[in-house]
């Protein structure tokens, strides 16, 4: 995903790099003044100490008292002289008489002239420094008498130029700067190669464009409607949006962050789906309460980095995709059923043509009873107006395919007596589904039936639905109730899912739902009932066979 073009600002490598030349800089500029205000006192202070060593130990030598006791004092001190200048690494050594005249000197046209620089000190015994400019110029320099039991004979003064100092200190702080310039080039190649990988990993954005992404990626997280969840590598949950945490009844107190899938509370079929290492697409799940579709992706990139999952809720489709369903074969019916009024139509008119009135009037007469006997036999039974078109509606449906649906005698459910909290839509969702449910299994039978059974108790509905069919399988008790489970083959859209929602709809509505084997008059088959809590009083007891 990338942004519209912006003026592009200094990539986060270039802003890191810089920072770090500018402290590398910083800091080497004042390590270098320190080192050198610091190495040019200690360099001082060793060349002091270094001329006073060498100052005394030539004053000390009993070859220059003897020497200087000599009528050319010269020609014994200046080879001398020279050889400790070579050995001490010292710039000069200049041995003198008492009065400052030199009798060395490394300039030999200097030799015989008066020494520059004070003596005074000297002269009375003591030996001192200084620093002083002289023929070889600026240099720290020692001076020391020369004494022969107690009387000063001559004077030594050993010296080393500043400039030599100087040399020395900026050696120490050319070499800090190599040092300084070697780690700003690694700082530097440290840097690229954060900043290559950086890039890999970001595909290429930059800090701007990742934090507008940010802002992007959580304006869109909270705007979708549909759920999100995003799973790591160990199928824990990365990110949740809040569609995911509606659809999937988290509450937003409730940390699911970082918690396993397995944890979440989910259905086993929907926990499977999202723990699956295979993509899914538009596969249907259910919850305690919706009907989900559920697609998952895995994240590419070379290795298994997680999935990202996608929930829409399709409760209300599916229930209008029901309602569609039933509305669709009450069609069908009402179409069998005009081409069967077509016929019967003729068979009258044939009668009359036939100059048998009466018998036409019979025939005719007798096909209005039938329908309106299997109309008052319905309302009387359950004058619940929604539940009393859905048995008519399904009655016509299951004759259609072979099969007799009735209502039982102990049936009473009058109009009125459901309470609000007990919705026309899942009553048809619960009673229309076990119907259809109950007419495929007995189509084919000997003597294919289905029977209805409603009424109210004080405290429940009591709604029952048995069938001529094969029956089930204790082993398939449970199973039957779970979304894809049929023991009949697929259809193109699939099997199993009309149990599920009956079973969805009893569990929210506190109900409860049982399947066991059918007794009634032998013919085997399943029965299945649906008993509903009523948290209104709905007036006096009923039950099979009695009135209200």
């Amino acid at each position: 995903m990338r942004f519209p073009s912006l003026p592009r600002p200094r990539s986060l490598a270039g802003q890191l790099f810089a920072m770090q030349a500018v402290l590398i800089a910083v800091v080497v500029a004042g390590y270098a003044l320190f080192t050198y205000v610091s190495d040019q006192r200690q360099a001082e202070d060793a060349a002091v100490r270094q001329v006073t060593a060498v100052a005394r130990s030539i004053a000390d030598a009993p070859s220059v008292r003897a020497a200087i006791h000599t009528s050319d004092p010269t020609a014994e001190l200046e080879p001398y002289a020279l050889q400790v200048m070579r050995d001490t690494n010292v710039d000069f050594v200049t041995i003198m008489n008492p009065d400052g005249i030199r009798w060395t000197h490394p300039d030999q046209q200097q030799i015989g002239k008066r020494f520059l620089g004070r003596i005074g000190p000297a002269q009375h015994g003591r030996t001192f420094t200084e620093t002083y400019t002289g023929t070889l110029g600026p240099s720290v320099r020692a001076v020391t008498p020369v004494t022969d039991n107690g009387r000063i004979i001559g004077l030594v003064s050993a010296g080393i130029k500043v400039e030599a100092i100087s040399e020395r200190v900026q050696d120490q702080v050319t070499a800090l700067f190599g040092v300084a310039g070697g780690a700003l080039l690694l700082g530097a190649v440290g840097t690229y190669v954060i900043n290559a990988r950086l890039r890999r990993h970001t595909h290429g954005m930059n800090a701007s464009e990742l934090s507008r992404m940010h802002d992007y990626h959580q304006a869109a997280l909270h705007a979708v409607r549909e759920g999100l969840l995003m799973l790591d590598g160990r199928y824990r949950v990365a990110l949740i949006n809040d569609g995911g945490r509606e659809l999937l009844a988290v509450g937003e107190e409730q940390e699911v962050v970082g918690m396993s899938v397995a944890d979440l509370g989910l259905p086993a079929p929907l926990t499977g789906a999202l723990l699956s290492s295979e993509p899914r697409v538009d596969e249907v799940h259910l919850t305690a309460s919706r009907v989900l579709v559920v697609n998952t992706s895995p994240v590419s990139g070379g290795e298994r980095r997680g999935t990202v999952v996608t929930l829409r809720d399709v409760t209300e489709l599916q229930s209008l995709m029901g309602e569609l369903d039933s509305e669709r074969g009450f069609t069908q019916a009402l179409r069998s059923q005009a081409h069967e009024a077509a016929n019967r139509l003729h068979t009258v008119v044939s009668l009359i043509e036939l100059g048998r009135a009466g018998e036409a009037v019979e025939f005719a007469t007798a096909e209005l009873e039938l329908a309106q006997a299997l109309t008052d036999q319905v309302v009387a039974a359950v004058s619940e107006p929604v539940l009393a078109a859905l048995l008519l509606g399904k009655t016509a449906q299951a004759n259609e395919r072979g099969v007799e649906l009735v209502v039982s005698a102990d049936s009473r459910l009058d109009d009125g007596v459901l309470p609000p909290e007990l919705s026309a839509r899942d009553l048809v969702t619960v009673l229309g589904n076990l119907i259809d449910n109950a007419v495929d299994a007995a189509q084919g039978s000997v003597g294919a039936r289905v029977t209805v059974t409603a009424y109210t108790s004080a405290s429940e509905l009591v709604l029952r639905v048995s069938d001529t069919g094969p029956g089930v399988d204790p082993a398939h008790a449970d199973l039957v109730f779970q979304r894809g489970f049929s023991t009949k083959p697929a259809g193109p859209g699939g099997r199993g899912l009309g149990l599920a929602l009956v079973r969805q709809a009893v569990t929210r509505l506190d109900g409860t739902l049982t399947v066991a084997e059918s007794e009634q008059d032998g013919a085997g088959g399943a029965v299945f009932e649906v008993r509903l809590p009523l948290r209104t009083v709905v007036g006096p007891a009923a039950g099979p066979g009695g009135d209200v």
